[in-house]
């Protein structure tokens, strides 16, 4: 016998809309580079970060996956 009520959890989740905007949203300034500047025609490439290696890497899909 399943007692799982699925109305009941959504009774009780606030949603965004609920939530008064005490601040306003401010976009932050990301430094951004393009793939093709960091990637310089390579398909992967090693960042160093904190003494452990990562490689970045562009799948075949063109997606990228960050890997240690």
């Amino acid at each position: 016998m399943n007692t799982h009520n699925p109305n009941h959890f959504r009774d009780r989740v606030r949603h965004s809309d609920d939530i008064p905007a005490r601040f306003p949203r401010v976009p932050l300034a990301v430094r951004t580079l393009s793939s093709n500047t960091l990637f310089q025609g390579e398909h992967e490439i090693g960042i160093e970060h904190h003494g452990a290696l990562y490689r970045l890497k562009i799948t075949r899909q063109g997606k990228l996956i960050l890997n240690k």
